[in-house]
């Protein structure tokens, strides 16, 4: 599709774009972030179940990014590096190149929040190994990841905000209904 300015945007209309597992998963995954964040003390039993159903999530999210829907595949937002110059060249010039997935930035986003929750649950699991029972570094470390999770997590919310405005978009409405409407 060829780059049009911002004030020429394709018409307003649904297009579907993420899956149910993509939603579920999404949803799922923001319950497990803020439930282990924001309400469960770390170390706890429900606390270490929390964080390997988030690991689950992830791995199973890991396996549809190779087999699911086309906006659900990894292929359709890997961010190359010659995807990530042209998505931010656009931006820069204020021309919008619609995206039916996610951008390259935020396919970025995805992948980045998805290491981390990986790196969260191993350090997790590992602090239950006998080897590294107590280890106060471990601790740091897996403490440290959570408090980066939440400043990314923070990062895509108000990310996703902001390009639905520049893209004139509901994408908060899409990762709950799988349709984008532009408007």
């Amino acid at each position: 599709m060829p780059n049009r300015p911002l004030d020429d945007r394709p018409a307003p209309g649904p297009v579907v774009v993420w899956d149910r597992f993509v939603r579920v998963f999404h949803w799922s995954l923001v319950t497990c972030v803020v439930l282990n964040y924001f309400v469960l003390e770390g170390g706890k039993t429900v606390h270490q179940w929390v964080g390997s159903m988030a690991l689950a999530l992830v791995l199973a999210r890991t396996v549809w990014g190779f087999i699911g829907t086309r906006h659900a595949r990894f292929a359709d937002f890997f961010p190359t590096p010659a995807r990530l110059r042209s998505h931010l060249a656009h931006l820069r010039s204020g021309t919008h190149n619609p995206h039916p997935g996610h951008n390259p930035l935020g396919g970025t986003m995805v992948l980045v929040l998805m290491a981390v929750v990986l790196a969260l649950g191993t350090t997790g699991w590992m602090q239950t190994l006998d080897i590294f029972w107590g280890e106060e570094w471990l601790q740091d470390l897996h403490r440290t990841m959570g408090n980066v999770l939440i400043g990314l997590a923070t990062l895509h919310t108000v990310a996703a905000l902001v390009m639905g405005r520049l893209e004139r978009t509901r994408l908060v409405k899409a990762m709950l209904t799988g349709t984008k409407e532009r408007w």
